[in-house]
């Protein structure tokens, strides 16, 4: 597995339930098309899972 990977935000969070807001934020996507870079981790991976519909991840 690679050390980094990208993520960005390719839906919009509206209509979504808070918990997946907050799991948007701690990830720090914070709009629409922004991406961020993260440490390749479990807890990353985790938080991606769980808004896997609205994000696109590049290794």
């Amino acid at each position: 597995m690679s050390d980094t990977i990208t993520i960005t935000q390719i839906k919009s969070e509206i209509g979504s339930t808070k918990k997946i807001r907050a799991t948007l934020v701690g990830l720090g996507l914070t709009r629409m098309y922004k991406t961020i870079t993260r440490k390749n981790c479990p807890e990353i991976r985790g938080m991606i899972a769980k808004v896997q519909h609205l994000v696109r991840v590049e290794e």
